[in-house]
């Protein structure tokens, strides 16, 4: 019975410290670092993720356009908040289709099974509809 108890604690501390490398390389990982991680790019693929990777960053940029155009929208009269607002939606616009356009370079750039992985982590979390993906 001692035997087995042993042979179980090797085996557990076996895959422990098999996995250690593993965990280490992603914990404290951002979800962007992570995906590039999982994705075992090559060389070649690296150009077209920083570019990728530069337009994921424009919901931070968005963000901080929205707090500015917040500060301002009540010191407006109502037609020039109209203007405003028609003014971000149609950034909100722009910067949407640049997006969807170095999304779909890098795609294009992977391999069936990058394509894969990267459709597995992009996607939104389950039952959440409103939620948008954070790549």
């Amino acid at each position: 019975m001692n035997t087995s108890r042993y042979a179980a604690f090797a085996a557990g501390l076996a895959l422990i410290v098999s996995a250690g490398p593993a965990l280490a390389q992603t914990v404290g990982l951002t979800p962007i670092e992570q995906l590039h991680q999982a994705l075992h790019l090559t060389p070649s693929q690296e150009t077209a993720w920083q570019l990728y990777r530069s337009a994921s960053d424009v919901p931070d940029k968005a963000q901080s356009r929205r707090r500015a155009a917040s500060t301002l929208f009540r010191t407006l009269d109502a037609p020039r908040r109209m203007d405003l607002v028609e003014a971000e939606m149609r950034q909100e616009l722009t910067d949407l289709e640049h997006q969807s356009q170095v999304l779909k370079a890098f795609y294009a750039t992977l391999t069936p099974e990058q394509k894969h992985v990267f459709d597995e982590r992009t996607l939104p979390p389950p039952g959440d509809g409103q939620s948008q993906s954070q790549y």
